[in-house]
């Protein structure tokens, strides 16, 4: 298997990450309270598509490497998927889904933020120029998903207010 530079690795990571995150907004619209919420679920598991259609259109330009990043995203994939699973075994409710998506989100963010560093010292202007892109995209699912959060909480609290 092919060497891989730390912005492979990153790369492969935020892959395996967009790939999990489609399977996390399904899950979350399912769940309890959701609905109000389908339409940008919807939209975040839209925006996580095409981060995954760029970031593997990117690493296709990588002579060499494609096989060992991709088997890395789907190792990373696999590991966000079972943890998912495992916050939300037993869950019902919308709120648990959103909290789950509030660290979900910001590792996702967080990760961006990492290519977007590493690309840009190391001159890597594609890939700098697809984690710009990501980052934007990135903080708007953190803040919607803050929105969503702290609304059931309000909405959990006139409930517990009335009884």
């Amino acid at each position: 298997m092919a060497e891989l530079t730390p912005l492979d690795e990153k790369l492969a990571e935020v892959l395996g990450l967009a790939q999990a995150a489609q399977q996390a907004t399904t899950h979350v619209a399912g769940m309890e309270g959701a609905d109000a919420f389908k339409p940008a679920l919807e939209k975040m598991k839209d925006q996580a598509a095409e981060t995954e259609r760029r970031t593997d259109g990117l690493i296709d330009t990588f002579e060499g490497r494609k096989t060992a990043i991709r088997e890395k995203a789907r190792e990373t994939k696999t590991e966000a998927v079972d943890m998912m699973k495992t916050y939300l075994e037993g869950e019902e409710e919308a709120l648990d889904g959103f909290e789950f998506l509030s660290m979900a989100e910001a590792g996702e963010l967080c990760h961006w933020e990492i290519v977007q560093v590493i690309a840009g010292e190391a001159g890597e202007s594609d890939a700098k120029t697809l984690a710009d892109w990501a980052v934007d995209v990135q903080q708007r699912h953190v803040a919607g998903v803050r929105k969503a959060y702290l609304g059931l909480a309000a909405e959990e609290a006139k409930e517990m207010a009335s009884a």
